[in-house]
């Protein structure tokens, strides 16, 4: 019967709950030997995906072998409940539109709907996550949104504080107008997406020109992507050493690179009439584009920009100093103001008259002002040329809207500082795969910059500052100091509980500067806040520090796995883990990214009780995707672990459960094979265990799961397959040693394939070895000699020879079920021994050494490199006869299949033929044919009507 993977599991889980197995597992093993792993937690805020499940399951592996390797592996579940996720999901119930509107309802109703809203799915999650088989403690998870964790995340805010690395800065960063926050590096990151804009050159008349030659009007030509900062211009950047042209059109003058003069005139007459570089061009004044700030003073005049290019455009940049880093940093140098003429809401300030009320990016038409833009230009006379321009933009990584580059403040930690030892501890770090470490990691790390924390939201972790009047900071790292400050006992720390304590020091009042933290800093502190250390647990947490073990996706590099090693690197000067698994990204059958609208791939929980929590676990863990590359989820493919590992396997266990349940089985070690099948098989389950321990130790878990589907093909297909005729026969004694080595190899197997497939390894164990104890509380396998490599050689070859004798009775178009009397093989060193199995797989009287030719016989042969086979085809009556009699033992024994009859159904054959040949079967195989059917006698007489080899025959029981 087909492995019943979904009542099999519901028993091994209801067993599990009933013993208490998990808890056994972590208690059993030593607590001075501790294997710590961190969990980076999920949002309740939606169901599990494939990529939860990708990452649980490989969660529980590396547990699961720890464990049965002696370490204590205490597990705990945890929840994010923090940041823009849960912030948009309100908002988009509320239906706000923007921050004002949040501020307008009240921060406290805000955050208390946020609260309300991060566990809306527990009960779901709980259920997949048990279904799955994962083991952690899901009853009494960490949050982050609770004061014990949150305090923690103070603390390490105070640790940075207190060695300098946290300072406030005023610069250009990529703030979301929506949510009017600014976001971090990897942030930004995250929501890059092509899309069209609008590119524009613009005409900057010169007012005075100086020493140059030309008469009538002088336009330096600048380019930008971004129309909608034009109105808040202040000066030209050129590039010092670019030689630039100036081009005549029509009757004015226009100053452009060289190198970009064809690209912006092609299709034009126009003349050169010099060149000149840049620096010839400092010092120009023009006349302001837009009128908005015409009297700022010292500004609207050509400089020089080492960031100025002529890879594309015009090789003249415009400048906005609030509008870009390169633009701020040349404003501030040349001291000019900062002028901001679009708020943080992205709208146009009351200053830009023409434009007031307009969103410089709208998320629905991100265009729209630019084209406004673009014709004022034109309707002025001082736009040049424009164009559709495809790039890629960055957009909010969890509203989607447009993002815009802008000068503001914000709390940086000074990553810079730490950047040289973050490095050089990164060394000690093991990744899977290796390419990480030097790749997308070591780039992301090298390139790394301060890191902005703070952001104008609110629920969130509050900045632990208080500012006075006069501008003195206090960075408090506990509830306690704030208690002891304001009097007041705290039970929750969030920005609308606290925003109001304000206390006296030193003759000062101090009151919250109230920005959040980064939700990303409370994934940073993780390792401590979900202990609440160094509060609580301190001398168990800094026994397991740093963690041996972490697993998220490849684009967690430049996010949680970056921002856990910064941290710790700052306030622990060491790694904050040891061992790294990054795995790819589930995608759709078709490659496209898993889209619920789409409904472009299959619902998880129907495929976890379709096909098995085990044959989901192994798909994934044996898949591409456990090498960090993108992996396309297909039915298919669980439908092949499914036969393949599962059923196969169960097959081969029941297949034990025949014989082993009416045998006298003899008491025989694993250490005293007496057939070559035997001492092969336990020599390719040293090979398995040797394989699978060196996987999991280099913590690939790809490389350590895909043996175990062949060593099961191989156990099925050739060990039980070629072992038949020894289980039902009639030597006692070698029926023994099949039985038990059989047994031990299942017994093992159930240990390897533990923390890959724990339902099935469970059902295995307790159905041969031990049916009231758990798998996952013995100990992990060893291989018990050195590999016999000369055994798994010559069986490898005895297979090779099978295979090309399989071809050769194709090309000779006679079935395996026709008995030949002889194949020869070229010498190949292979004990003659195995010659048998040749013998009996491919229905042959005689295999022998390459020695004689062949005279009056009918032969075909191959060859395969020095190996080479000659098979000979000639058929005699004799060996007609026994073809015909395993012909005769099919269909009986098919019969008995149909009629429902078990092994222990004895039968009297009836038969009847006219065909003398096939007649001396039931004649000549007398007690062949009886113990091969099951029959108790064989009879002539009247039966149903059928064919065996075009031979009419009647058989029937009775």
């Amino acid at each position: 019967m087909p492995y019943d993977a979904k009542q099999h599991e519901q028993d091994v889980l209801d067993f599990w709950k009933k013993d208490d197995t998990f808890k056994k597992s972590v208690e059993e093993r030593p607590a001075d030997k501790p294997y710590v792993f961190y969990d980076g937690p999920p949002f309740a805020t939606g169901l599990p995906h494939y990529g939860h499940i990708l990452a649980s399951v490989e969660k529980d592996v590396v547990p699961r072998y720890q464990t049965m390797k002696g370490n204590r592996v205490e597990r705990v579940w945890g929840w994010d409940c923090h940041g823009l996720p849960i912030e948009n999901i309100v908002e988009k119930e509320l239906g706000t539109k923007s921050k004002k509107d949040i501020e307008d309802m009240g921060v406290a109703k805000f955050n208390e709907l946020c609260r309300s809203k991060v566990l809306s799915y527990t009960d779901e999650w709980k259920k997949t996550i048990t279904r799955l088989g994962r083991w952690i403690d899901m009853d009494d998870p960490y949050m982050t949104m609770s004061r014990e964790y949150m305090e923690s995340v103070w603390w390490v805010f105070k640790q940075l504080w207190d060695k300098g690395y946290i300072y406030k800065g005023h610069r250009s960063m990529h703030i979301c107008p929506r949510c009017e926050t600014t976001l971090s590096q990897q942030e930004v990151s995250e929501g890059y997406k092509d899309i069209k804009d609008l590119s524009v050159v613009a005409k900057f008349l010169i007012q005075d020109v100086g020493n140059l030659d030309v008469s009538g009007p002088l336009y330096l030509l600048a380019w930008t992507t971004t129309p909608w900062t034009l109105p808040g211009n202040l000066l030209v950047a050129v590039g010092d050493d670019i030689e630039y042209s100036v081009v005549k059109l029509e009757d004015a003058h226009y100053v452009v690179a060289k190198e970009l003069v064809m690209a912006n005139f092609e299709g034009k007459e126009f003349e050169v009439v010099m060149n000149l570089l840049g620096k010839d061009l400092v010092g120009l004044t023009y006349e302001p584009l837009f009128p908005y700030y015409a009297d700022t003073p010292d500004a609207f005049r050509v400089v020089a920009g080492d960031f100025v290019t002529t890879e594309e455009g015009t090789g003249m940049v415009h400048i906005a100093p609030g509008f870009g880093t390169d633009d701020y940093e040349l404003c501030k140098a040349e001291g000019l103001p900062l002028i901001q003429h679009v708020g943080m809401n992205g709208v146009f300030t009351p200053e830009v008259t023409d434009f007031v009320g307009k969103h410089v990016k709208p998320a629905d038409d991100h265009m729209s002002t630019d084209v406004e833009i673009i014709k004022w230009l034109a309707h002025n006379g001082k736009l040049f040329s424009k164009k559709k321009y495809e790039h890629s933009y960055p957009h909010c990584w969890r509203c989607d809207t447009p993002l815009l580059n802008y000068a503001t403040d914000s709390w940086f930690v000074a990553v810079t500082k730490v950047k040289d030892r973050a490095i050089k501890l990164a060394e000690k770090i093991n990744w899977s795969p290796a390419h990480i470490k030097e790749g997308r990691f070591g780039q992301w790390l090298g390139g790394a910059r301060d890191w902005s924390i703070s952001r104008q939201r609110f629920w969130a972790t509050p900045l632990p500052l208080w500012e006075s009047e006069d501008g003195d900071i206090l960075c408090l790292g506990s509830v306690e100091e704030l208690e002891a400050l304001t009097g007041k006992k705290i039970d929750d720390i969030h920005k609308h509980k606290i925003d109001h304590l304000t206390f006296e020091k030193d003759g000062k009042t101090y009151t919250r500067v109230p920005d959040v933290l980064d939700t990303w800093f409370d994934s940073g502190s993780m390792p401590y806040a979900q202990v609440h250390y160094p509060f609580e647990n301190k001398e168990k947490f800094e026994a397991g520090f740093p963690a041996q073990f972490i697993a998220e996706a490849d684009e967690q590099t430049r996010a949680w796995f970056y921002y856990l090693h910064v941290l710790s690197t700052a306030i622990m000067d060491a790694p904050a883990y040891e061992n790294v698994i990054v795995h790819g990204i589930v995608l759709a059958e078709d490659g496209k990214k898993m889209s619920k609208r789409l409904q472009n791939y299959p619902d998880p929980n129907l495929m976890l009780d379709t096909y098995g929590a085990d044959t989901m676990r192994y798909y994934l863990m044996s898949s591409a995707v456990m090498n960090a590359e993108n992996f396309a989820f297909s039915e298919r493919g669980l439908k092949e672990v499914y036969s393949k590992v599962l059923n196969t396997l169960w097959n081969v266990v029941s297949f034990y459960e025949m014989f082993a349940s009416d045998s006298n089985q003899q008491s025989v070690t694993s250490n005293q094979p007496t057939n070559a099948l035997d001492t092969w098989i336990l020599a390719r389950l040293d090979q398995l265990i040797t394989e699978v321990t060196a996987g999991m130790e280099a913590y690939k878990l790809h490389e350590a799961s895909r043996p175990i589907m062949d060593f099961i093909l191989d156990l099925s297909q050739w060990y039980v397959r070629l072992s038949r005729a020894r289980f039902k026969g009639d030597d006692v004694e070698d029926k023994a040693h099949a039985l038990a080595t059989l047994q031990h190899v299942l017994t093992e197997l159930s240990k390897v394939m533990a923390p890959f497939t724990p339902f099935v390894a469970e059902r295995v164990w307790q159905t041969v070895a031990s049916p009231d104890t758990s798998v996952h509380l013995e100990e992990w396998p060893t291989a018990e000699k050195k590999i016999e490599t000369k055994v798994l050689e010559d069986m490898a070859l005895v297979r090779k020879v099978v295979e090309m004798g399989h071809a050769l009775r194709k090309e000779a178009k006679i079935p395996v079920r026709q008995p030949l009397s002889e194949l020869q093989i070229s010498e190949c060193g292979v004990q003659n021994e195995l010659f048998d199995l040749v013998a009996a797989e491919l229905n042959l009287k005689q295999v022998s050494n390459l020695n004689s030719e062949f005279k009056n016989k009918d032969v075909v042969e191959k060859e395969d490199g020095e190996l080479k086979v000659i098979l000979v085809t000639t058929i005699t009556d004799e060996l007609k006869k026994e073809g015909l009699l395993r012909e005769v033992v099919r269909t009986v024994n098919n019969m008995r299949k149909e009629q429902g009859l078990t092994r222990e159904d004895r039968v009297v054959l009836v038969y009847k033929t006219d065909d003398a040949l096939l007649a001396s079967v039931f004649v000549d195989f007398r007690d062949e044919l009886k113990a091969s059917v099951l029959a108790d006698d064989i009879v002539e007489g009247d039966g149903d009507d059928m064919e065996i080899d075009g031979r009419a025959l009647q058989l029937a029981f009775k």
